[in-house]
């Protein structure tokens, strides 16, 4: 399989999922599964007013990169896209675009979920939380301290 359309990309730009998704799409494959991560309103009962990613960039570039090799190496999966967007983003924007395309469904959609699980658990990408009554740092699912 093919490497060389995989990518890895972070943005300040809005995301097109659609074109995003196009992007990882051959001839040789028979399903492409997209996370469309995007911000929510509500999180942990207290309403979001909006978010801030932060990222160490070239780190955050080199551990999606080590991802694809991860996913590579236990599903049978032929292309990867990944971008995540940084800056400020209002509800109801995507934050970040998981692309996967396989042979078969199955192996693409467990490749999607376990992207997004380490993708949060370990690339450098930061998540501040903005409420009416402050602020707070996230770690993946989980806010780390208000403000």
């Amino acid at each position: 399989m093919r490497k060389d359309t995989d990518f890895f990309e972070l943005t300040r730009e809005p995301l097109d999922v659609g074109a995003i998704t196009r992007r990882v799409v051959p001839a040789t494959c028979g399903a492409t599964v997209v996370l469309d991560g995007y911000v929510r309103q509500w999180t942990s009962g207290k309403e979001t007013l909006h978010l801030i990613y932060e990222a160490f960039e070239p780190m955050a570039l080199a551990e999606m990169q080590k991802l694809s090799v991860g996913a590579r190496g236990q599903f049978e999966i032929a292309h990867i896209g990944i971008i995540h967007r940084l800056g400020k983003l209002e509800i109801g924007e995507t934050s970040v675009v998981i692309a996967v395309a396989a042979p078969h469904r199955k192996a693409a959609f467990a490749a999607c979920e376990w992207l997004i699980r380490e993708l949060k658990r370990s690339v450098p990408i930061w998540k501040k939380e903005f409420y009416a009554d402050g602020s707070a740092w996230a770690d993946g699912e989980n806010v780390i301290g208000a403000e």
